[in-house]
């Protein structure tokens, strides 16, 4: 299985702190295998926030490759699909199991899964601390 997970990008900006990395699109997604989880194949341009490495070697404008281990992509997939999945299906049984309401189930499971979602949001600084993507010139 891939350590990384590998994006090509041009720097944009460069700070102390941060470098940012505009994220290219190119053809080679639509040849991963799992363009369709990524995310990446329905954008044109991402940006990417990077620890700026004291003792780079690149400048803005130069071409670079941004990566992220291969565990914190699947992690993303959990977070963002499947465990949003769990929860409406389990929101849907409990609540059929306990003969309520086809309607009232159904926005129920909607809202408990929008809930999912807010908290995701509200989390999204802790988030940001663990997925931390690194500079290869």
């Amino acid at each position: 299985m891939k350590e990384d997970v590998a994006h090509k990008g041009k720097v944009v900006k460069m700070t102390p702190q941060v470098t940012t990395v505009a994220i290219l699109q190119h053809g080679a997604c639509s040849q991963c295998h799992a363009a369709g989880l990524c995310g990446m194949a329905d954008m044109a341009e991402k940006t990417v926030e990077v620890p700026t490495d004291p003792y780079a070697t690149y400048n803005v404008g130069d071409e670079v490759h941004v990566l992220l281990k291969a565990s914190m992509g699947m992690k993303a997939v959990w977070l963002a699909y499947f465990i949003p999945l769990l929860v409406l299906l389990a929101v849907v049984l409990l609540l059929s199991a306990l003969q309520v309401g086809e309607v009232f189930t159904g926005v129920s499971a909607l809202v408990s899964v929008g809930l999912y979602y807010l908290l995701l949001y509200l989390a999204k600084d802790k988030l940001k601390n663990e997925y931390i993507f690194t500079i290869k010139g």
